[in-house]
């Protein structure tokens, strides 16, 4: 755009017919609040600044929004947020954010739960405004308008905005009229602002309505331009948890088509949910009712097995995460290497890290570990706070106990080790290189590489120990 863009983003609402202590803007969508995602598109428009208007829970809106990415090489718009109280109307809402617009800029008014607006409609819409015009966002389907602000245009060929005829005081020619106002609005600031300062609350609310300021440009002899939608989905508000839910559907189907796009195979795309960023290489197959949540990243090859739960996790190319396995990174993030197995019934936590080609089987828990390539524990396991080498052989029902009640310590498992099954590794313990534990031990002393530690109660028993070797077939 050849002029700046200032976003106002309406969030005061309380949004009753929610039913809910938290403010209607926050309610999530993909995983992201309402507002956030008109936020987001915001940046991607390389807005200079965005404003939101809170009022209802304004507290709590302004601590759960946060400054987008910038876009490409356009720095993150400027963040800013002033109250209206008490509510009197969309135009008082916007009229409480003009002293923080600049002159020079174009005003774009966009609501806060209306989540799903599109970039390219609303560059379109900029692109009417060109800077000096007001320009509405309409909607158009064909079919029933009821209940919505009609647009009244005029006959000529230029077919200029007229004015914006509420549902409860238009005739019945006006009724007729299939376009209505979707909320949306562009203006050069310094056009807007006199418009608003101009409003009045001579109606039946006794409110300041936003739409009045149609009728005032039109009486000065201003242009006013109207961008036409039929995607009823872009400009969709959310005001129960019905229209939640169908607008959470709408968005899922969107991803999941963008994904089989770029090449994603997925079993059902009615039947995927991405309440974050999903990002796949080449080759990539999801089966049935996986969830990713935050940042997730699929390498090339990888297969997804159905019911996963997967948030904030790096899995590399050729892994494959079979059956209802829970990956969790949240902070720390879960990294999973090159070819590994991992499930089913497998749970990794925060700070697990697998390298190439180990496996995790089923009912097997890892937390804030590294496992090096080749590392096995494929039934009923633990391993917390352990450093695990190379081709380490972790027995069934085995754990770590790295919690003494007030600090953590850290298990090292060098490689080649052997642990047998049923045995609890008390850390802080170091078990030497190409040693092995036997079955039902509970170890409380390292041990050196090559041995062979027994141990039952207190008694440890520590053999220098050969491994037998497979025999050939």
């Amino acid at each position: 755009m050849s002029f700046p863009v200032d976003v106002v983003v309406m969030a005061a609402g309380k949004g009753t017919r929610m039913k809910s202590l938290r403010p209607k803007v926050l309610h999530r969508l993909g995983g992201r609040a309402l507002a956030q995602h008109v936020i987001d598109c915001a940046a991607r428009l390389s807005a200079r600044s965005v404003v939101v208007i809170t009022g209802h829970g304004a507290e709590q809106v302004e601590a759960g929004l946060t400054t987008p990415l910038g876009s490409g090489e356009s720095a993150a718009p400027k963040l800013r947020f002033v109250r209206q109280e008490p509510q009197l109307g969309t135009g008082h809402a916007v009229q409480q954010a003009v002293p923080v617009l600049a002159d020079d800029g174009v005003v774009l008014i966009l609501n806060g739960d209306v989540p799903l607006i599109g970039q390219a409609t609303l560059e379109t819409l900029l692109q009417a405004c060109d800077g000096q015009h007001l320009a509405l966002l309409s909607v158009d389907t064909g079919g029933d308008a009821t209940g919505y602000g009609r647009i009244v245009r005029a006959v000529d060929a230029d077919r200029s905005v007229h004015a914006i005829v509420e549902h409860k005081d238009a005739n019945e020619a006006q009724r007729r009229i299939t376009e209505w106002y979707s909320g949306v609005m562009a203006a050069p600031a310094a056009l807007l602002k006199p418009l608003l300062k101009g409003l009045t609350n001579d109606n039946s609310q006794r409110e300041y309505y936003l739409t009045d300021v149609v009728k005032h440009a039109v009486a000065q002899g201003l242009v006013v331009r109207a961008v036409t939608t039929r995607d009823e989905v872009e400009v969709a508000g959310v005001n129960s948890p019905v229209q939640l839910a169908e607008l959470e559907r709408a968005y899922q189907r969107r991803l999941a088509h963008g994904l089989m796009e770029q090449g994603v195979r997925l079993a059902d795309p009615a039947r995927l949910d991405v309440r974050g960023e999903l990002l796949c290489g080449q080759d990539v197959e999801i089966d049935v009712n996986c969830v990713f949540e935050g940042r997730v990243k699929l390498g090339d090859g990888v297969r997804i097995g159905a019911n996963c739960v997967i948030a904030n996790a790096a899995i590399d190319a050729g892994a494959v995460i079979h059956p209802f396995t829970h990956i969790d990174g949240e902070k720390l993030g879960v990294s999973v290497g090159r070819g590994a197995l991992v499930g089913p019934f497998a749970r990794l936590r925060p700070g697990a890290q697998l390298g190439e080609d180990v496996h995790i089987g089923n009912f097997v828990e890892v937390k804030n570990s590294t496992l090096a390539a080749g590392a096995k524990a494929n039934h009923l396991a633990y391993l917390g706070d352990a450093t695990v080498g190379e081709r380490v052989n972790y027995g069934a029902g085995s754990i770590t106990a790295n919690y003494d009640g007030a600090n953590k310590h850290r298990t090292v498992i060098e490689a080649d080790v052997h642990v047998g099954s049923n045995c609890v590794l008390v850390a802080p313990i170091t078990l030497g290189a190409g040693g092995t534990v036997g079955g039902g031990s509970t170890l409380t002393k390292s041990t050196p590489p090559g041995a062979l530690a027994v141990a039952r109660g207190k008694q440890m028993v520590l053999e220098g120990w050969q491994r037998p070797t497979k025999k050939k077939s």
